[in-house]
């Protein structure tokens, strides 16, 4: 399962007048139930949202004041992610007309048009505030604090990571909220610039906009979406016609294979310098020891000790680490029975966890590692002047066809030839293998990202 928490705004969203209408509530209750997890992100403070909102219980953490509040309805625990305004703020508000004002744990809010006030009183007290718009509505809130901090606060104590969440909106408060997540929504009521910045616009509105959304994420987790999702992808490199080749970052298995001084280690080294980039977690594992320290990755065996399959499952139970696994303390007969144990724990943290995003074998050979990580596989790259061979071997070890085009990897560093086995029994010329022009790590630095034109599958 790739998205497991639905992350959704109250007012204008959620509800409706205020109210959450009975077939929203049942939306929520089968997205529950199928496993994913809620969290209620709002303006609101958290004494009228339990007034108006009487299933909070839903939700495992309820962010409220717009980031500056966390509360887990379950314990009924509140912890402010903030300190409140000085009371002098308050008060000289007050002396000069702005009403009505409300003070919340941290949060204080009034109306438009006071906000040209709330601007000079702010600069006057030299206080280090911000104030943020949503419908008519000004809230004044330390510097730095909105939704998407807010929200960050809950995933974190929930163990998941933003990569593996939805969000949902309308108004201009729920910007940060949308970009925080891996996927953006907004409901067809939603203001347009916020419509605009958003993955998904539901046709319907308000709650209907959600269950819609929940719809669609029980049906198919948003795979169909995909295609349209694309600008999270990671950039590998181009093809022989110069379009980029950018890489899925979820539920990706990856295997990388060449001899030693094919630049296997650097193409490796690169791939997982781009998904920390991004915050995406990634497990390499590395059959014969040969990549040494990488930034942003745990390091989990040596030459003296092997890993163990339950520190490797206990690593990325942490929704931010990544790690490379090292299996040259491994005998050369023990390295297959320990990834085929490792296998199945991997399938069983994505399906409940969504992590490692991306896991990668590096290895000389493709008959070196199991074939249940063979059959995982959903990008073939090699390296090096055997590479045709290897992708054969791999074929061979994998027991599927090979594919009919024959290619060279070529000569110059740092081309490879790629593959995507699933793609084999798609549309003609979709399964062929194709060059890669491996991209350095400093390609990436200040270039936008861009759509998948090609993408990875060679469209």
């Amino acid at each position: 399962m790739r998205y497991l928490a639905l992350c959704t705004d109250y007012d204008g969203t959620l509800a409706t007048d205020g109210c959450v209408l009975p077939d929203t509530l049942s939306a929520l209750e089968r997205l529950l139930a199928s496993g994913r997890r809620l969290v209620l992100v709002t303006g609101r403070e958290l004494d009228e949202l339990q007034a108006v909102c009487p299933r909070l219980d839903l939700f495992e953490y309820v962010v409220a004041e717009n980031g500056a509040l966390l509360y887990k309805p379950s314990t009924g625990e509140e912890t402010p992610l903030a300190a409140r305004p000085p009371d002098s703020f308050v008060s000289t508000l007050l002396q000069r007309g702005v009403g009505p004002i409300s003070v919340g744990r941290v949060i204080v809010a009034t109306w438009e048009p006071h906000e040209t006030t709330v601007l000079s009183t702010i600069r006057d007290l030299g206080l280090e505030l911000q104030v943020i718009f949503n419908k008519g509505a000004v809230m004044i809130l330390p510097a730095g604090v909105n939704k998407a901090t807010g929200l960050s606060h809950a995933l974190e104590k929930m163990e998941l990571s933003p990569h593996n969440a939805v969000a949902i909106g309308d108004a201009e408060n729920d910007h940060a909220l949308l970009a925080s997540c891996e996927c953006s929504a907004a409901v067809s009521n939603a203001l347009p610039t916020l419509k605009n910045a958003a993955d998904i616009v539901t046709t319907a509105d308000h709650g209907a906009g959600v269950v819609e959304l929940i719809e669609e994420m029980l049906r198919d987790d948003l795979a169909s979406r995909e295609p349209k999702l694309t600008r999270h992808h990671i950039l590998l490199g181009t093809d022989d016609r110069g379009a980029e080749v950018r890489l899925p970052p979820q539920g990706e298995t990856v295997l990388l294979v060449g001899a030693r001084d094919s630049g296997k280690s650097e193409a490796a080294a690169g791939l997982m310098e781009r998904l920390a980039q991004k915050r995406y977690t990634f497990c390499a594992i590395d059959v014969e020891g040969d990549q040494g320290t990488v930034a942003h990755a745990v390091a989990l065996g040596s030459p003296s000790r092997p890993p163990t399959a339950n520190e490797i499952v206990k690593l990325f139970r942490g929704a931010d680490e990544s790690g490379v696994i090292n299996l040259v303390g491994l005998s050369g007969s023990d390295r297959v029975p320990f990834l085929q144990e490792l296998a199945p724990k991997f399938t069983e943290l994505r399906e409940h966890l969504g992590r490692p995003h991306c896991v990668l074998h590096i290895t000389t050979r493709p008959g070196l590692v199991a074939g249940e990580v063979l059959r995982a596989t959903t990008l073939f790259i090699a390296l090096g002047t055997t590479a045709q061979a290897l992708l054969e071997e791999f074929c061979q070890a994998s027991g599927i066809t090979p594919p009919a085009t024959k290619l060279s990897a070529g000569s110059r560093e740092g081309t490879a030839l790629a593959w995507r086995p699933e793609d084999a029994n798609a549309q003609p010329g979709m399964g062929q293998p194709f060059r890669l022009n491996i991209a350095s790590p400093q390609n990436e630095s200040g270039r936008e990202a861009k759509t998948l034109q090609s993408g990875v599958r060679h469209r």
